[in-house]
């Protein structure tokens, strides 16, 4: 038997009116309501005239039998309103629609079947998803029940003589099981009246839930997916950009800490008609919005929400309830043994993230914040509530370990006010007022609607003192795709760094490095465009004339921006040191470690470590080369280990997180120590230094995998506590680059020199560092003997 399989349908997603409702149990056995209905809706900026329009309906077979029944239409639908359309009555039931706006005779089934909402009155001849989707009279089409054949991509779930289907917000995917959810059914007419029998004027009273309860004492509201009528409360602030909508708040709270008096109302791309002070009824059905989608691989929490609301202003200009001023707990997050907290109940007292929970929504102060994580391109900051919580010399916050994150965090964004651009040790004197959500990029966010006092702490750039004459200098730095596309500013920005701020090093590791035409995605790998551009900045700058060294990848091989071709590479100043150059390395062949003379070499210069193994799929591939300083070899390692990107998130629903991706850099990092083995098993006294984007703490596993055996030293280990970090996320000041050294190498000066990751303005969002290391002679006797006449060398006059 062949089954015909329905085809989703095409057609464009309303820009304004839509079916909003369906229920097909009217009347029937066990039924409330005594008659079926449709509910449309108006999610647009004007007025929808539905004159001459019509809604149809067609059994869920869809059989050659079926007709389209077809119910006219007069009047219109207010922007944001409802428009109740009653259907055929049953013998059951007990409740009265409220007065319907148009009213018609079909018999719907409970169960299954197709409503279109259709811009004219001639019946559908359409029998199929995609045949109904090229007629363009139809402006919204529900599939309710699984068993429909005519709907948009997937139909609803099942329906009966109880439930309905209704839009869970006034959004339209073109998708009847994602843009809809079954529950109780709530008619409302375009007077927004609800069922129980209508009152021409009716007085607006508040319904049987308060905001409380739709919050509940949990992540997830216990009404999700239900419609509410007539919450009460007072609007604190409104959103014009954006999620558009806005916040109210109960004015007579319960004595529960864990249950918010605040509550987002969605109200999609229109404007909130409201503004703060109004004293509101709200009707509308509580959603919780997962950012990215909500999938069992998202690892975000939700955010508590009404959408679809009908609003009724009872009075206007009334204070605002007392904003609750912040002080968060010492602790983080409770744990679930990596499973779901959602359903836990909250402890605000102990919890940063709890509190912050049972404060959703909620009209709040924060006082004399301390900026810890730079304002980026979206005007959103990093500040902290626990000032005095691992603070760095230049006032960022410190990330020293899984088991000690940093609780009073919170990201500031935009509300009705911006904050002003402020760089890290930054502070915003007196209040800070706005309305506690949750993001997906940063956790919990504080929705502004006035900002304290800008005080500016005078962060200034750092500068490394100079190599000395027997010293090799060694630098790292992630210079965020360049490529010779870039504006001419970006690539002296970076070379300013490269000259004033690391003092010209010797050597150069650069990561992500783009090919000549950046991400147009054309199969060109060469970067020789992006080199030369970059070394004339240098030279132009002051810097000397680098020569560089690199391996054009495998197109569309190592990761990064699609058609980038991110790779390492490196810059060397030729008059300080020489590369020794072997041919053969490319993007295919692997590096091996010879003996020559008694001392270890490359079997190719500059080759690449391992580049087919499994282990660096989709990413970049290790860059070593051999270089020749005073005459001592140096092994040289740039690397740029697979990102952190699929990690689920520290602030998320899943309790501890689980780091996917540290699978790989394991793998990697595996590889890495293998090679440096290797050098060391043909001569115990080489020079390696491995540098560049390991992307992982140095008190990760990654990091500590590779210091294992003491073959090398990671040199961000050897800084003070407070001074691990080249990079800030979310107000959390960490270090995803690294430099590492050979343990033999006893004579080195380590710095990591900050000039983007705190600022506002940054010309990478990665800090450099920079080793000044006295290279060993392969003996230690034969060392000390070399320092000390290097030592009397570089004091004698010039």
């Amino acid at each position: 038997m062949t089954l015909a399989l329905a085809t989703p349908i095409l057609a464009a997603p309303s820009p304004d009116a839509l079916v909003a409702e369906v229920y097909g149990g009217g009347g029937n056995s066990g039924a409330t309501l005594t008659q079926d209905f449709v509910e449309l809706a108006n999610r647009g900026a004007a007025p929808v005239a539905v004159d001459g329009w019509s809604v149809q309906y067609l059994p869920a077979s869809a059989s050659p039998s079926s007709q389209w029944q077809v119910t006219p239409l007069t009047g219109s639908i207010a922007p944001g309103g409802r428009f109740l359309v009653g259907q055929a009555k049953g013998t059951g039931g007990t409740v009265e629609l409220p007065t319907p706006d148009a009213t018609g005779t079909t018999a719907m089934s409970g169960t299954g079947g197709t409503i279109a909402l259709v811009t004219g009155t001639a019946a559908l001849t359409c029998k199929t998803a995609a045949d109904c989707g090229t007629d363009t009279r139809v402006r919204d089409l529900v599939g309710y029940g699984t068993s429909t054949v005519v709907r948009e991509s997937t139909p609803t779930g099942n329906l009966g003589n109880t439930t309905s289907a209704a839009r869970t917000a006034l959004t339209d995917t073109d998708d009847n099981a994602a843009d809809f959810a079954v529950g109780a059914p709530t008619p409302v007419n375009s007077a927004g009246q609800g069922p129980g029998g209508p009152d021409p004027d009716p007085d607006p009273e508040p319904g049987d839930k308060r905001i409380r309860d739709i919050q509940g004492t949990t992540r997830l509201s216990p009404l999700a997916g239900r419609r509410v009528a007539g919450v009460p409360g007072v609007v604190t602030a409104v959103r014009t950009t954006g999620d558009r909508g806005f916040w109210f708040q109960d004015t007579a709270p319960d004595a529960d800490p864990r249950t918010s008096e605040g509550l987002f109302v969605y109200t999609a791309g229109l404007n909130p008609t409201v503004e703060p002070g109004d004293d509101v009824l709200v009707t509308g059905t509580v959603a919780e919005y997962r950012p990215d989608g909500d999938t069992a691989a998202n690892s975000f929490q939700t955010l508590t929400e009404l959408t679809g609301a009908a609003v009724t202003v009872r009075s206007k200009g009334n204070a605002l309830p007392a904003p609750e001023v912040l002080s968060v707990p010492a602790g983080y997050l409770p744990t679930a043994g990596g499973g779901s907290i959602e359903q836990l109940p909250l402890d605000p007292a102990t919890y940063a993230l709890d509190y912050f929970e049972s404060r959703e929504g909620m009209y709040v102060q924060a006082d004399d914040l301390r900026v810890v994580g730079p304002t980026n391109n979206f005007n959103e900051t990093f500040v902290t509530l626990a000032p005095d919580q691992n603070p760095t010399a230049r006032g960022g916050t410190i990330y020293l370990g899984y088991d000690r994150p940093n609780n009073g965090r919170i990201k500031v964004k935009p509300g009705s006010a911006t904050p002003t651009k402020s760089n890290v040790g930054d502070t915003w004197r007196g209040a800070t007022l706005g309305n506690i959500e949750y993001a997906n990029f940063g956790g919990y966010v504080l929705a502004a609607k006035s900002v304290g006092e800008h005080v500016p702490g005078g962060l200034q750039p750092e500068v490394t003192d100079a190599q000395r004459g027997y010293e090799l200098s060694v630098a790292t730095y992630n210079v965020e795709n360049l490529a010779a596309t870039n504006d001419q500013a970006k690539f002296d920005r970076l070379a300013a760094a490269v000259v004033a701020n690391l003092a010209s090093p010797d050597v150069v590791v650069l990561e992500e490095i783009q090919d000549d035409n950046g991400t147009t995605n054309d199969g060109t790998v060469a970067a020789d465009a992006t080199f030369t551009r970059f070394t004339d900045a240098i030279a132009a700058a002051g810097g000397p004339r680098y020569r560089w060294r690199q391996i054009n990848p495998v197109d569309g091989a190592d990761g990064g921006a699609p058609g980038g071709n991110i790779r390492v590479a490196f810059l060397f100043n030729p008059d300080r040191v020489s590369f020794v150059d072997r041919a053969g390395g490319d993007a295919t062949t692997p590096v091996e470690v010879v003996k020559q003379h008694g001392r270890a070499a490359l079997s190719v210069s500059p080759g690449r470590i391992a580049p087919a193994d499994p282990a660096w799929g989709s990413s970049r591939k290790p860059l070593v080369g051999e270089f020749k300083f005073r005459g001592r070899t140096v092994f040289v390692v740039a690397n740029h280990f697979n990102s952190k990107g699929g990690d689920q998130a520290m602030h998320g629903r899943y309790q501890e997180p689980t780091r996917g991706s540290e699978v790989q850099r394991l793998q990697q990092a595996a590889l890495l120590k293998g090679f440096v083995d290797r050098v060391k098993a043909v001569d115990k006294g080489a020079n390696v230094v491995l540098a560049g984007d390991i992307n992982d703490y140095q008190f990760s596993p990654v990091v500590n995998s590779l210091t294992a055996g003491g073959q090398v030293v990671a040199l961000m280990n050897t800084l003070p506590e407070a001074e691990r970090y080249s990079y800030v996320f979310e107000g959390n000041s960490q270090t995803l680059d690294h430099i590492l050294i050979s343990s033999n190498i006893t004579r080195y000066r380590y710095d990591v020199v900050h000039i983007n990751a705190e600022f506002a303005d940054q010309a990478s969002d990665h800090d450099p560092q920079v080793v000044k290391l006295r290279p060993s002679t392969g003996n230690a006797s034969v060392d000390k003997v070399v320092f000390l006449l290097e030592d009397v060398l570089e004091c004698l006059p010039r």
